[in-house]
């Protein structure tokens, strides 16, 4: 069998770690794997592929930058004309970027069938362009892998047959598993940064509805200051928030207790979530990671599609331009959720979706 997969960014680097190795652990397996481009510089990309063991891709696209219109549409064509030449059994696509969307959309309009990882995620918010590509994916997709059992019925209540949906568990829960004990012993990010364990929040921000408005981005960097007044924030600044910042004469706003530094590999992220005492992200996969590591967790949204972890005070969220940041973290620090309760599975989710490939074509 001959599965034709499609990454192109940070969370799908560290999904497709885990299920390609469960793939190449199949007898009579093979893996096309496409790089689209989407996140390409050093830090954002290969130092994934160098730290988790990712075979080299296959084909990079190259493909970033631009609107999503456009930079959907160059990546459609290039999977498309890659998909006839390689005749693939099946195409795999992850998540709810603009690489999950042309991965599905190719494979759709070449009759060839297509699985997608994390498939049944909902925000319940169409402003994000993340919420078009779930749903338009999930609908294009002969076989979906839901992470959770709201997945399921969600899936379920928008007519997808039972037959189409595998209930996995989490795949970033595998790889924070296996590579948990590797970040403990190889990451020096603590000593670089002069942290101490428990010592500091974690912080990123990345997405469109935060960072390219100026008064949200400047709401945000208030807020954040707010915090380090009692507890010291790291923020590993993703490329387009470091540019809105710039353009929007922010950086001098920023408190010196938040530490500013460039993104870091999959190691280093691990390192710096179990060790934090609180994270505050906008990213749908760190919310994840604050519940396997035991860290409470603040989501600078108005909406998360993991609603899982919201009954239990794992996860609260704040909304932008409304609520206080520090209010909310202040209420993370001192509540004791249950983090034993099982939400997404065993850690066994990548060896469930490459049998179920091979099960199922």
């Amino acid at each position: 069998m001959k599965v034709f997969s499609v990454i192109g960014a940070r969370p799908q680097f560290v999904k497709a770690a885990v299920v390609s190795k469960a793939l190449m652990e199949k007898t009579g397996t093979s893996e096309f794997l496409v790089h689209t481009g989407q996140h390409f510089d050093d830090n954002m990309s290969q130092v994934f592929f160098e730290e988790m063991g990712i075979p080299k891709p296959s084909a990079n696209l190259g493909i970033s930058g631009g609107g999503h219109g456009a930079m959907t549409g160059q990546m459609l064509l290039k999977i498309e004309e890659l998909l006839v030449d390689e005749s693939p059994d099946c195409v795999l696509v992850y998540g709810d970027t603009n690489s999950t969307l042309a991965g599905a959309l190719a494979a759709s309009k070449l009759n060839v069938p297509c699985a997608h990882v994390e498939a049944g995620l909902r925000s319940e918010n169409r402003a994000m362009p993340e919420e078009i590509n779930r749903i338009l994916t999930d609908h294009a997709c002969d076989l979906l892998f839901a992470p959770t059992e709201e997945a399921v019925k969600r899936l379920n209540r928008e007519g997808i047959a039972d037959e189409k949906v595998v209930r996995t568990g989490d795949v970033m829960l595998d790889a924070a598993l296996l590579f948990g004990e590797k970040s403990r012993s190889k990451s020096t990010i603590l000593d670089r940064l002069s942290l101490r364990e428990k010592g500091f929040a974690l912080c990123t921000l990345h997405r469109a509805e935060n960072v390219d408005s100026r008064d949200v981005l400047n709401w945000l960097i208030e807020g954040l200051g707010q915090v380090a007044e009692n507890l010291p924030v790291v923020l590993p600044v993703h490329p387009r928030t470091l540019a809105r910042m710039k353009e929007f004469e922010l950086m001098d706003q920023l408190a010196s207790e938040i530490k500013i530094v460039d993104p870091v590999g999959y190691l280093d992220i691990l390192r710096l979530e179990s060790s934090a005492s609180l994270i505050m992200t906008d990213s749908g996969g760190m919310q994840k990671e604050a519940f396997f590591q035991k860290v409470p967790c603040v989501t600078l949204r108005s909406e998360t599609e993991w609603i899982e972890l919201l009954p239990g005070g794992h996860n609260r969220l704040v909304r932008p331009m409304i609520e206080s940041i520090s209010e909310k973290a202040e209420e993370a620090l001192s509540s004791n959720p249950d983090w034993s309760v099982d939400l997404y599975g065993d850690g066994n989710s990548s060896e469930t979706i490459a049998q179920a490939i091979i099960d199922h074509w």
